[in-house]
């Protein structure tokens, strides 16, 4: 049995439809309390999932919204309880007269994600499922989007399901021998379990290895803005973000420190760096920022690297080209291409060599190629690439275990020595299906999430 929770399930903002949701039993009792069908039938009695015209009312007995109402009974329900939510018109104020009637009524307030908590545990969703349904919430752009969804549907839960039996087929079948040698069990070996072990940690590396494009994919692609001062950095992060957000002037120097700004360009999402101008400097605030400029070249996913094309390259322009040169992920860019040109791309030791004019937006464009044929377009964005650092932990140690096991064997350790590390691979895939996942990792999942979902 398990008592009824409540809570606004969409934004806080006014919008044309506001959700209140509720779960476990006696939901349909409470919701029925204070919520009247038109037809005059009970709520309690209504179609499964279908959606019934009512009144929302107050203890008062005051009407609080014209709404739906929808009870979805067990286990055919997004937590696997029965569940009712009301479809109410989006007025923040009618969607707490109504929450606060449900709890008068007897409903207790939901915490953070306690409706994907009670999905996990009633095993409607499985543990990778359920933390893809928050990346789902979250993400901010259209790929990361179609891999949560992907995940939320179980493409990485399959994946790992079939590496996590072949562990309990191998242990159990280990136990059996040893705990019931009189029965007519066929006989262990484990180099009938080689092939499978070796393909497991294949998967398992293959899988982790995902992860780094996993983490741009989640986070963004982390793009450094590099160039001596007053090259025109801050005036291309401005023309990129499509408004004012660094100060500029004519004043070299001006960026002291590294300006973030996150932004969707072409399909990619970029955590734009705008950073200080890298040169020598006695100033002692100016040099802090030349080195968290070199620090945020050394980190970034893409290195955009910027030159005044309207002026001969200086010795301070070939102190920052050598810095990128031999940099796979550095893009050069020919700034200020709408005046006389000085400097041709031939002279940039870089394939990529792009002009472009911050001022004028020209080149823009042909960037956003260049970046989504880098990013974009060679992510599957299926469910199938990891953005779960935990998860990321788990495989890892899964990983490292089934090494060592197959490495024991090959050095003809005693099959018993074997499993141990095969059960910590085990305990490891645990953390990641749900099996054995301790109490206090599901409760700080679960705080990641909003409350009402």
């Amino acid at each position: 049995m398990s008592y009824t929770i409540a809570a606004i399930s969409t934004g806080s903002g006014i919008s044309a439809i506001g959700i209140l949701r509720l779960s476990g039993d006696g939901c349909a009792a409470i919701a029925g309390s204070v919520f009247t069908p038109a037809s005059g039938r009970p709520l309690e009695s209504a179609p499964n999932r279908k959606l019934i015209l009512g009144t929302l009312r107050d203890r008062q007995e005051r009407t609080i919204d014209q709404c739906m109402a929808v009870y979805t009974r067990a286990p055919h329900s997004y937590t696997g309880e029965d569940t009712v939510e009301f479809h109410c018109h989006g007025s923040p104020a009618v969607l707490a007269a109504g929450l606060e009637a449900l709890y008068r009524a007897g409903a207790r307030p939901a915490g953070r994600g306690e409706f994907t908590k009670r999905a996990f545990l009633n095993g409607k969703l499985g543990l990778t499922e359920a933390e893809a349904v928050i990346d789902l919430i979250e993400a901010d752009s259209a790929d990361a989007a179609a891999n949560a969804a992907g995940q939320v549907g179980g493409v990485l839960q399959r994946a790992l399901a079939p590496i996590y039996d072949n562990l309990v087929n191998l242990c159990s079948h280990f136990h059996a021998v040893l705990d019931y040698p009189d029965e007519d069990i066929a006989d262990f070996g484990l180099d009938a379990y080689a092939d499978a072990l070796h393909g497991d940690e294949a998967a398992l590396a293959t899988i982790s290895a995902s992860y780094g494009q996993g983490r741009i994919l989640r986070q963004g692609v982390a793009a450094a803005i590099v160039g001596r001062p007053n090259v025109g950095k801050s005036s291309l992060l401005n023309a990129m973000a499509g408004y004012e957000r660094v100060i500029v002037t004519e004043i070299a120097g001006t960026t002291r420190d590294t300006v973030e700004e996150a932004i969707t360009f072409g399909r990619t999402r970029l955590r734009l760096i705008d950073t200080a101008g890298i040169r020598e400097t006695g100033d002692t605030v100016e040099a802090i920022g030349v080195t968290r400029a070199k620090a945020a070249l050394e980190s970034a996913d893409l290195i955009l690297l910027v030159c005044d094309a309207s002026q001969p390259l200086t010795e301070e322009d070939l102190a920052v080209m050598a810095l990128c040169t031999g940099r796979a992920n550095c893009i050069a860019l020919l700034n200020k291409c709408d005046l006389p040109p000085a400097v041709d791309a031939a002279q940039l030791p870089f394939p990529a060599a792009l002009p472009i004019s911050a001022k004028t937006g020209e080149g823009l464009e042909k960037l956003a190629e260049i970046v989504d044929a880098r990013f974009a377009g060679s992510l599957p964005c299926d469910g199938s690439i990891l953005t779960n650092v935990r998860q990321l932990d788990a495989i890892r140690r899964a990983q490292a275990s089934i090494s060592r096991a197959i490495t024991a064997m090959e050095e003809s350790v005693t099959p018993d020595a074997v499993l141990t590390d095969l059960e910590e691979a085990m305990s490891a895939m645990g953390e990641l299906t749900g099996a054995t996942v301790r109490e206090d990792i599901t409760a700080r999942i679960f705080e990641r999430f909003c409350v009402g979902k």
